[in-house]
């Protein structure tokens, strides 16, 4: 008899968490899915590049540090393309013997279209897109009836940015709402995320600069809103939000401890930004993070996530975490981007792709 596949630990976690809220499970997910928002940018800067203009490294590099995180075995989930995700979860099976769980971005709306030069998307209302499919996720082809779709992905990430504005923002809701009904039937899997108002200001009928009151409230509650008409078949298994800050977050989280709060990263910013962030989080209520461009940007990939997972988990504080980061690239031989005094300084980074 075959060996039998590791069990994922997102599951047994998720299991963990949602029968025990009080746990101390923590998910962390490495967001690789940047190529489907900056093009040449997304895979970080070649040594020696400069922000803007480059040289940035290839999809190559990108994918080779996919692997060497998902063999490391810190993380619980891997998000990626659809294309990174043909080639390392459906052709080489990378995620086979692997208690990581392969996802997928399944729609790109055009807030994240964030071509460098004139391109203006991220400044405008977002709308409604989707370049995959479920099945395309699962078995890389459109007709997946004939094919062997285990070894792809079978969880999926959909976003959602609405404007406070009824007309985009129901346009941005019918397409979840019609991705939800072809989950359902397909046994597909997928978590929602929620970005804040991109362009809140350019909307129709709003004055410049107008923005909703309480925007961490304007989030919460579009999220309760939009899932109280969700029975549990089609519900998401957790959310990717913003960090709503200590209120609000408990708010969320106890509103329905089903709905299991996890956290976006934004922006790259500081080493204490990234620890600091995962322990308020989790302070709070939330049990997941999901990180892209703070790993991403790291001076080295796998000793960040080592120090991470301790964040997570309880084990280490974050401003040890920093510190204990700065030793560990001491020990490699590697320059740190700021000296350590700097690096334990705490800023507000980007919430949103286009930050």
């Amino acid at each position: 008899m075959p060996p039998q596949p590791p069990e994922k630990s997102l599951d047994l976690k998720l299991a963990r968490i949602v029968a025990n809220p009080a746990c101390q499970d923590f998910i962390l997910a490495d967001a690789k899915d940047a190529d489907m928002a900056f093009g040449l940018a997304s895979p970080g800067l070649a040594p020696g590049g400069s922000p803007g203009t480059g040289p940035f490294r290839s999809i190559s590099e990108y994918r080779d540090s996919i692997r060497e995180i998902v063999r490391q075995g810190l993380v619980d989930i891997m998000l990626m393309s659809a294309s990174t995700s043909e080639i390392l979860a459906i052709e080489e099976g990378l995620f086979v013997s692997s208690h990581v769980t392969p996802a997928v971005r399944m729609n790109d709306t055009t807030d994240i279209w964030l071509a460098a030069g004139t391109g203006s998307y991220g400044r405008e209302p977002a709308l409604p897109f989707s370049t995959t499919t479920i099945a395309q996720a699962r078995c890389g082809r459109v007709d997946a009836s004939h094919v062997d779709h285990s070894r792809g992905a079978n969880l999926g990430l959909f976003s959602l940015t609405l404007n406070d504005d009824a007309t985009l923002d129901r346009a941005m809701l019918t397409a979840y709402r019609d991705f939800r009904i072809e989950a359902e039937r397909a046994g597909f899997r997928h978590f929602l995320e929620v970005f804040f108002p991109n362009a809140i200001d350019r909307v129709p009928g709003k004055a410049a600069g107008e923005k909703p009151r309480d925007i961490a409230r304007f989030l919460a509650d579009h999220v309760v809103r939009c899932l109280a008409g969700v029975p549990r078949a089609g519900r998401p298994i957790f959310l990717k939000i913003p960090y709503l800050g200590p209120e609000v977050t408990e708010q969320l989280a106890a509103y329905d401890r089903s709905v299991v709060v996890g956290i976006l990263g934004g922006g790259a910013g500081t080493t204490h930004d990234a620890f600091g962030l995962v322990a308020d989080a989790k302070r709070h209520g939330a049990r997941v993070a999901l990180f892209g461009r703070k790993i991403n940007a790291a001076e080295h990939q796998l000793a960040f996530v080592t120090i991470l997972r301790a964040v997570a988990d309880g084990t280490l504080a974050a401003e040890e975490g920093v510190k204990a980061y700065h030793g560990e690239l001491a020990k490699l031989g590697i320059r740190p981007h700021r000296v350590l005094e700097a690096d334990l300084a705490r800023s507000a980074t980007a919430s949103a792709y286009g930050g």
